[in-house]
């Protein structure tokens, strides 16, 4: 029987709440190797005041969490090579300073500096006014903000879990509610597990249907890399199907839209959606590889559970945020009404859940690049890539 040691950081429903945490390799004395780690604080001052962070460190990976921010993840680290972007927010942001409905429904924006942000429950993609009928008839409306709500509602529940046992996995888990008065009452359930002295990070979700009545779902994983796995001469790797630009900006650059560029001042961000190809078991993998083939960020996913995956590349200056997104989620980023009408948005039956498990793991040798390319180069070989030139309407709201 596995053993594991657990503890309740945050339990709103039981009135619990640690302001600090700290295990380790040295408190629980685990014949690993690998000097691990697992704490939580709260950060103070400016737009971050009342922040809490969970910081996981297995030896040669490391992650932080935000319980406070839908428990998106913020910055990392392998080896000394730093995971995420430099957004030009000074975050993490705390969502009490953030207005969803801002700027038109793009407040959302101002609270953007992760390395992994859900885009979700209920809706994501561009903000607008939704009009849709139920499974009744009845003609309901909705004004929709940017992205959805999830990645700026806290953490109402937050448990750590060391196992006991080989391989001493690490795990962080929180639930978060997003629900209202007359609206969908969803719940994610999240688990972020590693191994000490891994370059993997596994993400469990589960999205739980908590209402009587059916409600729609949406989750996109917008996961953000710059340097250095971004640079002049970065590729994008991944098995394609088919592909196309998502508007007429991202269709000016489809002859580079695997390769980019170096940072560069005034660009306008493009957009390029993918059906990709699984392997046996439905799962496939996209990397991101630096110019020299040395370094890549591996994300795998299950084409069942997220069936579209979208590239975002913003190589703008530095100073406004050099990076690139890679989303592997249940839709593409267009407004809800056009995904609902190409079959993209999720129903869950009363009780009903999602759920899916994927993962992001770090390569920082030639070998294990090359490793991964010849992965997706396998999946590719027996499929030609039909890749557009233009926007097109089974993918597109723009085409």
């Amino acid at each position: 029987m596995t053993r594991h040691k657990t503890w309740i950081l945050t339990d709103a429903h039981g009135d619990v709440w640690l302001d600090s945490f700290s295990a380790s390799n040295d408190s629980l004395r685990l014949p690993t190797p690998h000097d691990w780690s697992i704490r939580k604080r709260t950060l103070r001052g400016g737009l971050r005041d009342g922040i809490d962070l969970i910081e996981v460190h297995n030896g040669a990976l490391s992650y932080s969490i935000l319980p406070t921010r839908g428990m998106g993840l913020w910055r990392g680290d392998y080896h000394g090579l730093p995971l995420g972007w430099r957004s030009p927010i000074e975050g993490p942001v705390h969502p009490k300073f953030v207005n969803l409905a801002d700027r038109g429904g793009i407040g959302w924006l101002s609270g953007f500096d992760e390395w992994l942000c859900r885009c979700g429950l209920s809706f994501n993609g561009p903000p607008g006014l939704d009009t849709w009928s139920d499974a009744n008839g009845v003609q309901h409306q909705a004004q929709l903000t940017l992205h959805g709500r999830i990645a700026n509602l806290p953490a109402n529940a937050v448990e750590v879990s060391v196992r006991l046992d080989p391989p001493y996995e690490l795990s962080v888990t929180g639930e978060v509610e997003e629900a209202a008065l007359f609206f969908p009452q969803l719940k994610l359930t999240t688990t972020y597990t590693t191994v000490p002295g891994s370059n993997r990070l596994v993400i469990h979700d589960r999205v739980t249907n908590r209402g009587a009545r059916q409600a729609e779902m949406q989750l996109l994983y917008h996961t953000q890399f710059g340097p250095p796995f971004l640079e002049a001469g970065s590729r994008l790797f991944a098995p394609i199907r088919e592909m196309c630009p998502l508007t007429p900006r991202a269709a000016e650059g489809i002859d580079s839209h695997d390769s980019y560029g170096p940072p560069t001042p005034g660009f306008a961000e493009q957009v390029y959606v993918y059906d990709l190809i699984g392997d046996a078991r439905g799962m496939t993998l996209v990397l991101l590889v630096n110019a020299a083939a040395d370094k890549a960020a591996c994300l795998r996913f299950p084409t069942s559970e997220l069936p579209c995956f979208t590239v975002w590349k913003c190589t703008q200056a530095h100073e406004e945020g050099y990076v690139t997104g890679l989303e592997p989620a249940t839709n593409y980023p267009n407004f809800r009404g056009f995904e609902r009408q190409q079959g993209r948005v999720r129903t869950l039956a009363p009780g009903g859940s999602w759920d899916c498990r994927w993962s992001i793991e770090i390569a920082d040798t030639a070998d294990a690049v090359l490793a991964l390319q010849k992965e997706v180069a396998n999946l590719q070989a027996h499929t030609r890539a039909t890749i557009h030139r233009a926007p097109q309407p089974k993918f597109s709201a723009l085409a």
